[in-house]
């Protein structure tokens, strides 16, 4: 059970995510979040101790969310041809992302970049244990027969990765989730190519 103060800060982290993930960490302002969370900027401080404290715990609480909504979707799949198909049906409409203003891995790996280095480093986490985890997956079906061992895990791990989150940019700036469609398609053909 979390204590009201607790709960206060939660709320704060849950309220400025999509905030953070729709205008990026720069464009983001406390006035923002004041204004979106209805609370006093004393009440604000006394939970974080700056802005980029702030930024850090809101990052943290947007990567983990997603990181653990697609390790869900992945579970859903009874074999890895499976998980790994409900890991790229996760992104089949870029156009409503689980949080408001697409891909939050994404959208801090770009701001990151070359402005907060320790953000980087949280999104470049994510990133590797990520495609460690589809690796895996991919790698527990050739072991068990269900993929031919010409597949490569790690490299289709990455590729279908890199492919997704292109995809979601794009879609988002063409406004469609058509291309999106043709991907996922595609991804999953050339899986099945794999299959046993």
């Amino acid at each position: 059970m979390l204590t009201k103060a607790e709960k206060t800060k939660q709320f704060i982290l849950e309220t400025a995510a999509p905030l953070y993930n729709e205008k990026g960490i720069s464009g983001v302002s406390i006035d923002d979040i004041l204004e979106a969370s209805k609370l006093t900027k004393g009440c604000l401080y006394g939970h974080f101790e700056n802005k980029e404290d702030l930024s850090e715990q809101v990052i943290d609480l947007s990567l983990k969310k997603i990181s653990e909504k697609l390790r869900a979707e992945m579970l859903k799949g009874k074999t890895a041809k499976g998980k790994v198909f409900s890991f790229i049906d996760f992104h089949k409409n870029p156009l409503q992302t689980y949080i408001t203003g697409g891909c939050p891995i994404f959208n801090a790996a770009v701001e990151a970049d070359d402005n907060y280095p320790d953000i980087k480093q949280k999104v470049a986490k994510v990133f590797r244990v990520g495609q460690e985890e589809i690796t895996a997956v991919l790698q527990e079906g050739i072991d068990n027969g269900e993929f031919s061992d010409h597949l490569d895990p790690v490299v289709f791990a990455f590729k279908m990765v890199a492919a997704i989150e292109g995809a979601i940019v794009m879609c988002r700036v063409m406004d469609t989730a058509k291309p999106m469609q043709g991907l996922i398609k595609s991804l999953k053909s050339e899986l099945e190519q794999y299959v046993m």
